[in-house]
């Protein structure tokens, strides 16, 4: 090939400007709304958010989910949103779809009162747009899962539920979300060896072969790191055909003999209020990260989040403040937030 032809073809390019377009806002960081801003993240990454319960892990997916399924502008009003889906998994079945559903309808509201502020309207008698939080909602795709093999098998099947909801709402997932990610763990390690039907067996890793039991049983169990393997082996094949920015939550535990007989003792009765916060005695209440290494390698961000001893007041009501800190990549300062019905709201 001449020179002339390869300036040909350079000037001529091999995709369009659309295409163009969507490949550097897809390879683009991305900064989320707080509390998780601190850090430019981009599809691909694996973010982990780590805390005890309640430390407001759930509210963190939520505020996230509502900025990805709301339009940046919709009738001449910006709400900032980027319209995509989220795919959010409820591993401990806890989930509250009805606050999802209020807090999206006060952040529709708010946006409303702001632009008819704006353009020097009144701040009463806003009108609820109905059609755009069906059109939000229904780009919340949600999925309940009791045991670890349902969560893979939701994993298996994951990806022709992605282009099919994609065809039909003409846009992409951008999140992936997990709640949590250890919701069946203890369960698992409790049973010990998981038991699985010969016929429902295609996914399983080559190396869980090892724990065929000996004999004529036919029923092959497979280890939690053989669960662990499969479960991001199948994200990282839903990563490759579709490019999403992966958030998942943790419950922390405490690791073994980092808490004293007092400290234990304060923890079940309910007296929690020097145990609220890691910065009292980092080597007395450390946390232990208990997950398989396999996942504990896949993940590329961590944020801790936690209760503070602090309170806030408002109106007439005292909330808790929630503290976060990035520990993957270490950031050296905390962000407070509290958590209201309209969503969360940074403290300055």
């Amino acid at each position: 090939m001449d020179s002339a032809t390869e300036l040909r073809g350079w000037i001529n390019g091999d995709e369009s400007a659309k295409e163009m377009l969507e490949r550097v806002l897809t390879e683009r960081p991305l900064l989320l709304l707080p509390p998780l801003h601190r850090v430019p993240l981009r599809v691909g990454n694996v973010v982990e958010i780590v805390g005890s319960s309640p430390s407001g892990k759930t509210q963190i997916l939520v505020q996230a989910a509502i900025s990805c399924v709301l339009p940046r502008e919709w009738n001449g009003v910006y709400y900032g949103g980027l319209e995509r889906l989220v795919i959010f998994f409820d591993l401990d079945c806890r989930f509250d779809i009805l606050r999802l559903s209020e807090s999206l309808k006060l952040h529709i509201m708010e946006a409303n009162r702001s632009s008819s502020l704006n353009n020097g309207g009144p701040s009463e008698d806003i009108q609820f747009d109905e059609e755009l939080f069906v059109s939000c909602m229904k780009r919340f795709l949600y999925v309940r899962c009791y045991s670890s093999f349902e969560f893979l098998a939701a994993l298996k099947t994951m990806h022709c539920q992605i282009q099919k909801e994609s065809e039909a709402h003409g846009v992409g997932v951008h999140f992936l979300m997990i709640d949590s990610i250890s919701a069946f763990y203890w369960v698992d390690r409790a049973s010990a060896m998981l038991p699985i039907g010969v016929h429902s067996i295609g996914w399983i890793p080559e190396k869980a072969s090892a724990m065929l039991p000996i004999g004529g049983d036919k029923r092959k169990h497979i280890s939690l790191q053989s669960v662990a393997e499969t479960v991001v082996q199948e994200i990282q094949k839903l990563l490759c055909v579709q490019p999403m920015l992966v958030l998942a939550s943790k419950a922390t535990v405490f690791g073994d003999g980092s808490i004293s007989s007092e400290a234990k003792r304060k923890w079940s009765s309910g007296e929690t209020s020097d145990l609220k916060t890691s910065r009292m005695n980092p080597q007395k209440y450390s946390c232990r990260d208990y997950m398989p290494s396999v996942w504990q390698s896949f993940i590329t961000h961590r944020v801790f989040v936690r209760v503070s001893d602090d309170l806030v007041d408002s109106k007439h009501q005292t909330m808790p403040i929630y503290e976060t800190e990035w520990l993957l990549p270490p950031l050296s300062f905390l962000d407070k937030f509290t958590v209201k019905d309209a969503g969360i709201f940074m403290i300055a």
